[in-house]
């Protein structure tokens, strides 16, 4: 998926993800819990644009796969997946690849678009290239205000296109402080206007009676979305990036 591509093309592969045949090509390594590259193929084959689109690539994590978690309640973790894809659109900063819930071969799970991208890029490898620079800056409020507690150097992914993706993001949305993220280069800088005005807008569609805040409340409990505004009003007050926690463990392990 290209960063320029229309709404209606991000439309169509949200549902190709939702209905699309889900075929596995087996486990990804490396992952703590039971995630499957899926092959996602449909009956059309071709759009008026000329995009052939009869399959694709996505992850399937199936939530009887996910690994308990004694701060996380079980089965949530695929929740947290899609929560955080909406809070990226809401946003609108085109971070997180389109997610879906549904269905799939080993039962119920998210489903996200495969980024294609080159596996020895990562954020150590790309964070000091400047085109990077407000791309990482958005992530890294991304990762404060949906309380990351896992985002490592790998979970940082370069598109073919050399637009930045953010992926993984299960261990989301704690209502206890449980940040943990290798993106702390900006401590202390103050966060953009139109940063802060884009943590406005979200702010105000979290409330209940809002599209967003309806989503969320099926994904996320009370306490978790109470949080989630009070982190998104404390970046609003104070306006800049803060620092490692002093008192807790500030980054992943391992760190890629």
């Amino acid at each position: 998926m290209s960063m320029g591509q229309s709404q209606s093309a991000t439309e169509r592969v949200l549902h190709r993800l939702h209905t699309g045949a889900l075929e596995s090509l087996g486990l990804l390594p490396w992952s703590s819990n039971y995630t499957f590259l899926v092959k996602v193929t449909s009956d059309s084959k071709q759009h008026d644009d000329g995009e052939d689109d009869d399959e694709l690539l996505a992850v399937y994590k199936p939530r009887r796969g996910e690994a308990p978690l004694w701060d996380f309640p079980e089965g949530t973790l695929c929740l947290r997946e899609l929560a955080a894809y909406l809070v990226n659109v809401a946003l609108g900063w085109n971070l997180v690849p389109p997610t879906v819930l549904r269905n799939g071969p080993h039962g119920f799970g998210s489903v996200q678009l495969f980024i294609e991208n080159d596996p020895n890029q990562h954020f150590f490898t790309f964070r000091e290239d400047p085109a990077n620079c407000d791309a990482l800056r958005r992530l890294a409020v991304f990762d404060l205000i949906t309380n990351n507690a896992d985002r490592k150097s790998g979970h940082c992914l370069l598109g073919k296109d050399g637009h930045v993706w953010a992926i993984d993001h299960g261990i989301t949305f704690n209502a206890d402080y449980k940040l943990r993220t290798v993106i702390w280069d900006f401590a202390g800088q103050p966060i953009p206007d139109d940063m802060l005005d884009d943590l406005r807008r979200l702010r105000a569609e979290i409330e209940p009676h809002q599209v967003l805040g309806k989503a969320l409340r099926g994904l996320l409990d009370d306490a978790e979305i109470a949080a989630f505004a009070r982190r998104i009003e404390g970046l609003l007050k104070i306006k800049t990036f803060p620092g490692p926690s002093r008192s807790q463990r500030s980054i992943p392990w391992p760190p890629v």
